[in-house]
Order: structure tokens, then C-alpha cells, then sequence
């Protein structure tokens, strides 16, 4: 018999609901569905832009950071062009660069769960167009710092477009944590990728955004889908942006949530490296395989990376207690943390 999954740990979702202020919103959006959306979304466009504190013209918007992802590999690669990437990472990347008609390049992991930047510049050549960076790092959580990002920009080759995933950027608190927003000046070939479906909750309404330098979000803004954003989701998404303040508190106590369960499962014995983004990462050779099979039993919705690690979304307290529960049974002796 199927054991029916209670909490859904697996996609990196919010534990959250939209605010009510933004159900209100969208409901009354919902009254408009007759009608089209503005052809290319200018009105959030210019929304967002005035939020992130840039020109309108340095923002694309999509169908979430996947879809911004895809527009800006269709606006610079060519058929036969390498992507490079870190691996494991964002699931997605390996997808669009087969559809663009590139050829990947995968640059393992460093062996504590960070993105190798010596390793991935040395991947980068005449064919490279693209190198993805993800800061927070999905699945690990790990960080590139401050001093990191600003070193590897200085060294990667203006032909190479950088892509910097910060789907998860609104959970790091870390004082190294990069302002790429002031990169964008000095490194034209930068490319800073955000959505609303984590930290904002807006997962299933498909909204992200990219800001860069004029000349390249043009580009991006070229491969725009007609009609691509839907009035439900602009609404919602404007609704959020007023209630920044409210969504802030809900971060505050995911991290503090995240950072409860890292330290509860390293006491269990688990090694559990700090992270920074929704999600906490048990990495092999703790027992993974074993972990998954208790948290299935105890119907929690993991993603699990055999041989590899698993990714655990932080989700409600009860959630989270739940999954204590489950790992407790697993490895039952403290330990030191290696991180």
C-alpha cells in the first residue's frame, strides 16, 4: 500500500500560502480572466525595476527564472556553443541547454558541497557562452562570497555571458553574501536571475526576472513569449511587493527554522554543513539511502540525489519535527558537524 505523502519537502516550495492581502488581489484579477494581459509586461516591468532600484530597462521578466533562463540561452548561444555548470546543480540547466542546442559542460563539486569557480574557469573557452553560477546553491546551499563572485567576474572572458541563479538569495544572511545588483555596472557580461516562486510564495503563478546591463537585457527581452505573463500572476506579484515587509518576517522564520533542524540533526549525528538557502543537505557518506526509506515511511516528500546527498525543504514546524523523527531512528549518535 501506497503510505500517502503529509508534507511535501521535495521542491524547495514555500511552507506558506500567499498573504491574504495577495489572495485578495489575485481574486479580483480573476474577474478580469475575459480579458488579455498587456501584450509584453511593461506595467511590472517597471514595477520590479523600481523596486530593485534600477532603470527599467536593465529588467526582463518571464515565466519564471526558468523561463528568463531560457530567453537569455536563446539570446546568446548558438547551436554547437558550450553552457558550463557546476554539478550537481539546478535540474533545469541541463534541460535548457539541449534546447538551445548547446553542449553542456559539468564541472563537479568541490567535496564539501561548493561550486569549484578555479575549476569552472578553467572550463571556459572560445566556444563557451554561457557559465550558471547558483548563489545560494541548489541543492548544497552553499555560498559563494562577496569577495568570490567579484574575483571569478574579474577573470571570466567578456564573451562569456555569467548567469547568477539567486532563486534563493532572499534566505541568506550571511555577511559575505554578495550585492550583485552593484556588479551589474562594471561586468556587462553579468546576467542576475530571481523569481517570486520561493521567498514570495508564488510558485504555481510562474513569475521570475533577470537584470543586467541594457544592451543585454534587450537581448533577452527579444525571446519575450506574447502575452506571457498572466493578469493573476502580475496582480500577485504587485501585491507582494507591498507587503515586502510581511513576506520579510515569513524568511525570518524559515531560517530560523532552517537553522533549528541543522542543528537538532547534526545533535542526531547527522553531518550537516551550514547552508543558505530554503533547504538543509544531508551529503554522502551519512546513510542517505537509508534516511529517504525512514522519510518515506513517515510520509515526508524528500529529493533524494543517490549516491549523493539529499535535499530536505524546510517546511512548517510540525513538518520539521516530523522529519527529526524520522532521522533520529537512522543515525542515533551525536557527532561533530564538519561545518
Amino acid at each position: 500500500m501506497d503510505i500517502p505523502v503529509l508534507h511535501r519537502l521535495a521542491l524547495n516550495e514555500s511552507p506558506y500560502p500567499p498573504l491574504p492581502s495577495v489572495r485578495e488581489a489575485m481574486q479580483r484579477a480573476v474577474a478580469q480572466a475575459h480579458r488579455y494581459p498587456q501584450f509584453y509586461p511593461d506595467d511590472l516591468t517597471e514595477r520590479i525595476a523600481a523596486w530593485c532600484q534600477v532603470t527599467p530597462d536593465r529588467v526582463a521578466v518571464g515565466s519564471g527564472s526558468v523561463g528568463v533562463a531560457l530567453q537569455l540561452l536563446q539570446a546568446v548561444v548558438r547551436p554547437g556553443d558550450t553552457v558550463a555548470y557546476a554539478w550537481r546543480t539546478f535540474d533545469a540547466y541541463p534541460l535548457l541547454t539541449a534546447m538551445v542546442g548547446a553542449q553542456p559542460v559539468a564541472v563537479p563539486l568541490s567535496p564539501d558541497g561548493h561550486q569549484d569557480l578555479g575549476a569552472l574557469l578553467a572550463a571556459l573557452d572560445h566556444r563557451t557562452r554561457v557559465v550558471v553560477l547558483c548563489n545560494p546553491h541548489n541543492p548544497t546551499g552553499s555560498l559563494v562570497t562577496a569577495d568570490a563572485l567579484s574575483a571569478f567576474l574579474r577573470q571570466v572572458p567578456r564573451h562569456v555571458t555569467v548567469l547568477l541563479d539567486e532563486a534563493y538569495v532572499e534566505f541568506a544572511h550571511h555577511t559575505a553574501l554578495p550585492d550583485a545588483r552593484s556588479l551589474l555596472g562594471t561586468h556587462p557580461n553579468l546576467f542576475v536571475l530571481r523569481t517570486f516562486s520561493k521567498a514570495y510564495g508564488l510558485a504555481a503563478l510562474r513569475v521570475g526576472y533577470g537584470l543586467g546591463a541594457c544592451e543585454l537585457v534587450e537581448r533577452v527581452r527579444r525571446q519575450q513569449l506574447p502575452f506571457g505573463i498572466n493578469t493573476v500572476a502580475t496582480a500577485a506579484v504587485k501585491a507582494s511587493l507591498q507587503a515586502d515587509s510581511e513576506l520579510r518576517l515569513r524568511v525570518d522564520t524559515v531560517v530560523a527554522e532552517r537553522e533549528r533542524l541543522r542543528h537538532e540533526l547534526v545533535e542526531l549525528g547527522w553531518h550537516v554543513r551550514p547552508g543558505h538557502a530554503n533547504s538543509v543537505w544531508l551529503a554522502a557518506p551519512d546513510p542517505i539511502y537509508e534516511g529517504a526509506a525512514a522519510l518515506t515511511d513517515a510520509g515526508v516528500q524528500a529529493r533524494h540525489y543517490p549516491g549523493e546527498g539529499l535535499r530536505l525543504t524546510v517546511g512548517s514546524r510540525n513538518a520539521n519535527d516530523t522529519v527529526l523523527t524520522a532521522l533520529a531512528g537512522v543515525r542515533a549518535h551525536p557527532c561533530v558537524s564538519r561545518g
